[in-house]
């Protein structure tokens, strides 16, 4: 059966939030080499470089560089020479999973409170909160763990006025910033988990973190002729914070998600969804730049506006682009999806343009997941 159920937070819900957060702060990834992926995201994703740690400035074993477009905040992270258990933690994540995602860092008005909270509800501690200080300001700081070897590091940076955190510097733009921003904000950030654990972790979030349930997609909602997988969304009180989690459904041949898990060697962060104004310019400056879009077919776009409406971008630009329409109760929204952004079939992008709808996009799943599969297809992974 086809379920579908939506969460609103009223404001009496805010008030009472037991976790309460202020936002993405960042997504931290540790690669092979933090200076090339820095220059890809600066000119492939139109990023601004804006801080920087390595050895020039003190940090012998690893060199950090922090990437801006809005309040959207990335952290490259490579081992130079590992001397320290973060260092072999960066190096062996490097080595078994590729270029991922480490961290999905959130900002919290009180990290010692945000940290306490969630560790008494069963979270599992790997930093207790502690103290970072510099002529800037003094940042809070604490971690928990989430699925695959993901964690939360709690941010409480009121007051703070450096470029990222102490022991960061200022740092000059490695390109010149396109014309146009291609995205501004974090929309959510989606985690792939095995095999009947997807509700074990949304458990998790709505018990350690007072994340509510938003959405649910099960059965017809998310499966094609060939694979299938089922996807839950928790976010914050104010809807600010949006994590969505997928597992792989039994199905004639390999989902998406299986395909990331065989890759990934595990659970980890599948993708995450960008906030764009224009997507239509996004999506021909990223293109221009070499990034390489998911394809879909000339027939969606045949019926398109019979069940999608009228929308800003006309259909044969949305067609020239291959971006997809869904609408809902409250709007609609436009995206597009990125194919992996590394050799490895796991990490990828998401570019969304929301009027009104606070959807994902489930009109589209059956379009993109056959996409998808071209895709695995030619990797010969379906």
């Amino acid at each position: 059966m086809t379920q579908t159920t939506q969460h609103t937070p009223d404001a009496t819900a805010r008030q009472a939030d037991p976790f309460p957060v202020k936002g993405m702060d960042a997504v931290v990834f540790a690669v092979g080499n933090a200076k090339q992926a820095a220059h890809y995201y600066s000119s492939a994703f139109g990023m601004k470089l804006v801080a920087y740690s390595g050895p020039e400035n003190g940090s012998r074993e690893t060199a950090s560089y922090v990437l801006e477009n809005g309040s959207a905040r990335f952290v490259f992270t490579s081992v130079i020479k590992q001397s320290s258990e973060w260092g072999r933690f960066i190096e062996q994540h490097v080595a078994e999973h590729g270029d991922g995602v480490i961290d999905l860092a959130i900002e919290v008005p009180d990290a010692r409170a945000a940290y306490e909270y969630a560790v008494a509800q069963g979270a599992r501690s790997i930093d207790e909160p502690y103290e970072v200080k510099d002529e800037h300001g003094t940042v809070v700081l604490a971690a928990i763990a989430t699925y695959g070897e993901t964690r939360h590091t709690l941010v409480e940076r009121t007051g703070y006025e450096g470029p990222y955190l102490p022991g960061f510097v200022a740092a000059q733009p490695i390109v010149a910033q396109p014309a146009h921003r291609t995205f501004q904000a974090i929309d959510h950030c989606v985690g792939n988990v095995e095999l009947g654990k997807m509700n074990e972790w949304v458990g998790f979030y709505n018990n350690v973190m007072g994340f509510t349930n938003m959405k649910e997609f099960v059965g017809d909602d998310i499966a094609t002729e060939y694979s299938a997988l089922m996807s839950k969304v928790v976010a914050d009180g104010t809807l600010k914070v949006k994590f969505p989690l997928n597992e792989p459904a039994i199905a004639k041949k390999k989902s998406q998600i299986d395909e990331y898990l065989e890759f990934y060697n595990g659970p980890g962060v599948q993708h995450i969804a960008l906030n764009s104004n224009d997507i239509v310019q996004t999506v021909r400056d990223m293109r221009a730049a070499g990034v390489e879009f998911l394809n879909t077919p000339d027939s969606y776009y045949d019926t398109l506006g019979e069940w999608a409406g009228e929308t800003r971008v006309p259909v044969e630009t949305l067609r020239e682009l291959k971006i997809l329409v869904d609408r809902d109760e409250d709007g609609y929204l436009l995206q597009i999806f990125t194919k992996p952004v590394q050799d490895r079939p796991t990490v990828f992008f998401e570019i969304i343009e929301r009027h009104g709808s606070m959807g994902f996009g489930k009109g589209n799943f059956k379009a993109l997941f056959e996409a998808i599969e071209r895709e695995q297809e030619k990797r010969g992974n379906l």
